[in-house]
């Protein structure tokens, strides 16, 4: 019997060590790159990569001034992609996300004819800038693409280029004037990262080179080809079915109305995550594995992205509000709680 999910492989073990290798050495140019132009945020800056490895979307969220769109336009450098904007704003139409068809005139023949003008969509890395700042109507033009790498137009299916990655960002501190994300959007994104403020040196370090230097041109390191050979090959990366079945007990122990549950889930939660959590820890534990040179994913992948991963998929009810208990709360307790083995 085999003990490993996916390991009907068509790619060899051989192979797969070798291009995570390749990530590695990637990873390491990638950091070093990126640390002329942003100063800490290692953490976020994987977590953005392991998303795109994992044919993922992120969003991040953080307060003012923390570089996240800057973190964001600097990665679209190093790996050759095209780069698009979105400023969501409350006057946002879809079709100024999508893209819409205009009535033109040929001036030779006199006829008309309708043509299609592609938005900021059509791109290979997309910044949501302050997505919930429109309304739903607009949030939703988002969420075909994100899931089928298409978006349709007057009944015409138009096929985005690969690779397609969307990274959204949200302010937490401010609520007027914004549209929260309804969980079925939010269940889209791989990757809920929280961006918080920088250390004290490295404030320091950040003011100084600010005002000191001008920002850097950043030189690629991946290309487009390469980044769809590596998100062919995190697939490929082993996971030995304790290791699955662990991501899938954790999952299943945030459902308040699942059998075994810890009593704290009932006490704080309404509603559990589903199963693409179940999905994004497996995919996700894959691409980090592939990140540090390895064929095979661990538990220890798993536990390490619980939290970007769930902490966008737990509902909290009134009691969790009222004691200030959030849903990183939850997941750490639950991370410390239920066994690594059964």
């Amino acid at each position: 019997m085999n003990d490993s999910v996916g390991s009907a492989t068509r790619k060899p073990p051989e192979e797969v060590l070798e291009t995570a290798q390749q990530v590695t050495e990637a990873y390491q140019a990638m950091m070093e790159q990126m640390a002329r132009v942003i100063i800490g945020q290692q953490d976020v800056m994987e977590l953005m990569l392991l998303g795109l490895f994992c044919q993922g979307h992120c969003i991040l969220e953080g307060v003012p001034g923390l570089a996240k769109t800057l973190m964001i336009s600097s990665l679209s450098q190093l790996l050759s992609l095209q780069f698009g904007r979105i400023q969501f704003t409350p006057d946002l139409m879809p079709s100024d996300i999508t893209g819409t068809e205009i009535l033109e005139e040929d001036q030779s023949t006199g006829k008309r004819f309708m043509r299609f003008v592609r938005g900021p969509i059509f791109a290979n890395m997309v910044l949501a800038d302050e997505i919930n700042r429109t309304p739903p109507k607009t949030q939703a033009a988002l969420l075909q693409a994100m899931q089928e790498y298409q978006v349709t137009i007057a009944g015409e299916h138009h096929d985005l280029d690969l690779p397609f990655f969307v990274l959204g960002t949200q302010n937490p501190i401010e609520s007027e004037g914004t549209y929260p994300l309804p969980e079925a959007a939010l269940d889209r994104f791989m990757f809920k990262i929280k961006v918080d403020y920088p250390l004290p040196d490295e404030e320091i370090d950040i003011a100084m080179k600010t005002t000191s230097e001008r920002y850097e041109k950043l030189k690629p390191v991946l290309s487009k080809e390469d980044i769809l050979r590596m998100q062919d090959v995190v697939r490929e990366v082993i996971v030995a079915r304790p290791v699955a079945s662990y991501a899938v007990r954790l999952v299943r122990s945030t459902r308040p109305n699942d059998e075994g549950e810890p009593q704290f889930i009932r006490q704080y939660l309404s509603w559990g995550a589903g199963p693409r959590a179940c999905q994004a820890l497996l995919l996700g534990a894959k691409a980090k594995a592939l990140l540090e040179g390895r064929p095979h994913a661990s538990i220890d992948d798993i536990a390490s992205i619980a939290l970007p991963v769930m902490r966008h998929r737990l509902v909290t009810n009134f009691t969790a509000e009222s004691e200030n208990v959030s849903t990183d709360d939850i997941i750490e307790q639950l991370l410390q709680e239920l066994p690594k083995s059964v």
